[in-house]
């Protein structure tokens, strides 16, 4: 069993769908040992424990620095030994120590079809903002291991979502969710946990 951590920050919409997908039996070979949430009033927390899953707070807001805050959450994840960290929901960029502690065991799920509307700025309704603005006629979402460059990392699997006339970006958020980000990521946590990715350069292979 491959002991994961899954660190959140807000409502933890994806926690749930990954809870879910590991309670039906779609995530095989994973251990969800631990959530950290970087924010002590998130839902996120109320889901994970509601699911018996330990938590630990790492509030950002007390750490002087990114380097430090870090640290912190390195520190706790080699203390808790975890193995492979997923990003649900995580607002924080963390430094190269521990990026390159868990090179190609970090995934991240993203609202868009990386490379397009995704780095720097392109998080939360932004990026659905930034799609229906340029008049794109398929959106969905990526499920990748993060790098030192965001959203830059090997692409894991992605799934389209069509955009309807009407689209807001609220409603868009919502879609891309439910067709998108919540069937992709715990497909790519099990892949990950049954040992099927195999990482060469930039492409993923799935075995």
């Amino acid at each position: 069993m491959v002991k994961t951590a899954v660190l959140v920050s807000g409502g933890g919409t994806n926690l749930q769908a990954i809870i879910d997908a590991h309670l039906f039996g779609e995530i095989q070979n994973c251990e969800l040992r631990v959530v950290i949430s970087s924010n002590p009033e998130a839902y996120a927390i109320e889901r994970a424990k509601n699911a018996n899953i330990p938590v630990y707070v790492v509030e950002r807001d007390i750490f002087p620095n990114r380097a430090t805050f870090t640290k912190a959450m390195l520190d706790m994840l080699q203390d808790l030994e975890i193995e492979l960290v997923v990003y649900a929901g995580f607002n924080y960029i963390l430094d190269s120590p521990l990026i390159k502690a868990y090179e190609n065991r970090i995934i991240n799920i993203h609202p868009s079809l990386i490379p397009s509307f995704c780095g720097a700025g392109y998080y939360g309704l932004r990026v659905h903002e930034a799609v229906l603005a340029h008049g794109v006629k398929l959106t969905g979402a990526t499920a990748h291991f993060a790098t030192e460059i965001v959203d830059d990392g090997p692409i894991i699997l992605q799934r389209a979502v069509a955009i309807q006339e009407g689209d807001t970006p609220q409603l868009l958020q919502q879609r891309v969710m439910e067709e998108a980000e919540w069937k992709i990521l715990p497909e790519a946590i099990s892949l990950y946990c049954e040992g099927r990715l195999e990482v060469e350069g930039r492409i993923v292979h799935i075995r």
